[in-house]
């Protein structure tokens, strides 16, 4: 419960950053556009000759966007935070199901036609402890555990406003590892192997690479709008060919004003990053998929 209130109590706090920071919005170049939602579900049984607990579930969903274009300039911002819980009947402890921290700013001038000179940052994140139910005796990561900043510059070509490709042939990406039960773990043979390519009592982990950034986001039918973003990153001093991979998807269909179905996934592949199955045993690095789906309120707004 902790968690959940520390989560609205950010959303909050970036909301009135976002939405009301001084002069932003009064400026025409400026472009804002809020998404939230709040998803759950529920199944109860009474008598059900088919077996069946009783559970309730509920994710929540902001997207904040503020793009700046004025002249040769553009600078855009992007905001996406999510947590979600699931309850069970015979379960003493809330499960979390979806955690997400997701920062990125993206800024420069024209370089010629569709292409910008351009530089990025982002951060990512999570607000709670994760486990690999159903252990839920020892967690596997944490806030700030891992933590992944990443500056880079390059090129943007932005043919069209709903798509963007940034490509960068040199930047620098941080993982951050604040927690020393995870950087010191072992592997059922008792060898150190660390949490995220970062062992021992080391908590960061420098990498120097290449990037690419590609987003898409528009209404693809009517009231129903999709944004896809796709990350890959290749570190120049180790394994260049294994390719770190993010790929995230979030696609919002609103029935009316309030209420609408959204579908979220989130696929990653990290070479530093080792599987751990429900006993906690660690294993080699695998392909990663997270998939949430709801029902429930939603708001949005855009405006200049």
């Amino acid at each position: 419960m902790k968690r959940t209130l520390l989560f609205l109590g950010l959303v909050l706090f970036a909301y009135q950053l976002w939405a009301f920071a001084p002069g932003t919005d009064s400026d025409t170049a400026w472009k804002s556009k809020y998404e939230a939602s709040l998803g759950f579900s529920q199944t109860s049984f009474t008598n059900w000759s088919a077996g069946g607990e009783n559970a309730l579930a509920l994710n929540g969903m902001l997207n904040i966007y503020k793009f700046y274009a004025k002249d040769n300039i553009f600078w855009t911002n992007y905001l996406g935070l999510a947590y979600g819980v699931n309850f069970q009947q015979t379960e003493p402890k809330m499960r979390k199901t979806n955690d997400k921290i997701n920062l990125l700013s993206k800024a420069g001038f024209k370089a010629w036609k569709n292409w910008d000179y351009a530089g990025l940052f982002e951060f990512k994140s999570q607000f709670d402890q994760g486990f690999n139910y159903p252990n839920d005796s020892v967690y596997i990561s944490n806030f700030m555990a891992p933590g992944y900043f990443q500056l880079s510059l390059g090129l943007n070509y932005k043919p069209v406003d709903y798509f963007a490709v940034f490509i960068s042939p040199i930047g620098a990406r941080l993982t951050v590892v604040n927690d020393s039960k995870l950087t010191n773990a072992l592997d059922e043979k008792g060898k150190l192997i660390g949490a995220f390519g970062v062992i021992g009592d080391n908590t960061t982990l420098w990498q120097v690479g290449g990037s690419v950034n590609v987003v898409f986001k528009k209404d693809i039918m009517k009231n129903v709008n999709l944004l896809s973003k796709l990350d890959l990153f290749s570190d120049y001093r180790h394994n260049p060919q294994n390719i770190i991979v993010g790929w995230e998807n979030n696609l919002l269909m609103k029935v009316n004003k309030y209420i609408s179905l959204a579908f979220t996934s989130m696929l990653i592949y990290d070479d530093n990053i080792n599987s751990t199955d429900s006993e906690g045993n660690t294993h080699g690095p695998k392909t990663q998929f997270r998939e949430t789906f709801a029902i429930g309120l939603a708001y949005s707004l855009e405006h200049k």
